[in-house]
């Protein structure tokens, strides 16, 4: 096979960082994307391996010359942190909606082939019952979903539109190395590790009961890795989840140590569960690390 060139947006980041690594081990070529701006991480993960600009997605002219000569695009970059987005819901929809139009825009005018798109379960929210399919309406509680949702819409309307391929990946609530650690909004697992290591009580967000379905950072890779080749993935949307959920309560205990209560939230679901069946059949993926079996390696 020829050498694959790729462009991995938020490429510095958690996810991207990782997408980046797999892409170079198996001889690909990677320009990475990113203008640190995520609040939630205390230092990047550029690879001295790949081409790194530090740039903004929103910045056409800086980045469409970029595009050229590429073949799959990995986009990433986002304002990734549902509660800070409440407080700056205009920042949101610059970057998870226009910053996507523009790397749609991008890709487009420079002849590239597929373009991957991250998105979220975020959208499912309260009315949707679990386990979540890919085919129930939106339910969009906040700015972070509704941005992320109007950039799957960006995604449809170029491939029917304009015949750019695009597969949109929806996450459900990814762990792993690298994850985010910094200020109240980081993801919950990485959280509570750090709280423990720390000698601090585990924050958990109101009565715990709150259920997610936790996927390794690796098997969302494995599953960017395979969308960016299928034939049969162009133009879908696909759940990557484990088809598994936790308590957060569950998930302090299993970490063990002191934990405390802290006041609810606004704008967040109550269970979220993937149906992962579509992924299985379209990309051939499985979900391969189970959640209980790494946090006892930590």
């Amino acid at each position: 096979m020829a050498i694959k060139k790729a462009i991995v947006t938020g490429g510095a980041g958690f996810i991207g960082s990782h997408i980046v690594e797999h892409l170079l081990s198996v001889g690909w070529h990677v320009k990475v994307i990113d203008n640190e701006s995520a609040e939630t991480h205390d230092n990047f993960f550029w690879n001295q391996d790949a081409e790194n600009y530090k740039e903004d997605v929103c910045d056409y002219k800086s980045i469409r010359p970029l595009f050229d000569g590429v073949d799959v695009v990995f986009h990433l970059a986002a304002e990734s942190r549902i509660q800070p987005t409440l407080n700056n819901p205009i920042l949101a929809a610059e970057v998870n909606t226009v910053g996507t139009c523009t790397v749609l825009q991008c890709a487009k005018e420079a002849g590239v082939k597929r373009v991957v798109y991250s998105s979220t379960s975020a959208s499912y929210g309260l009315k949707n019952k679990t386990p979540n399919v890919e085919s129930m309406p939106n339910d969009c509680l906040n700015p972070y979903s509704v941005s992320k949702a109007a950039g799957e819409e960006l995604c449809k309307m170029y491939t029917n539109l304009f015949g750019l391929e695009t597969v949109v990946l929806r996450y459900f609530n990814i762990y792993g190395e690298r994850q985010p650690l910094v200020g109240p909004y980081a993801p919950v697992i990485g959280l509570f590790l750090k709280q423990k290591k720390e000698g601090k009580p585990m924050t958990i967000v109101g009565d715990g009961l709150q259920r997610r379905d936790f996927t390794y950072v690796k098997d969302v890779v494995d599953a960017n890795f395979l969308a960016a080749q299928s034939n049969q993935a162009s133009g879908e949307v696909i759940n990557i989840g484990t088809g598994v959920n936790y308590s957060v309560l569950g998930i302090a205990k299993k970490i063990g140590g002191d934990y405390i209560f802290i006041e609810n939230r606004k704008g967040e679901a109550r269970e979220t569960l993937a149906d992962n069946s579509k992924a299985k059949k379209l990309l051939l993926w499985e979900p391969k690390t189970k959640l209980k079996k790494w946090i006892k390696k930590q």
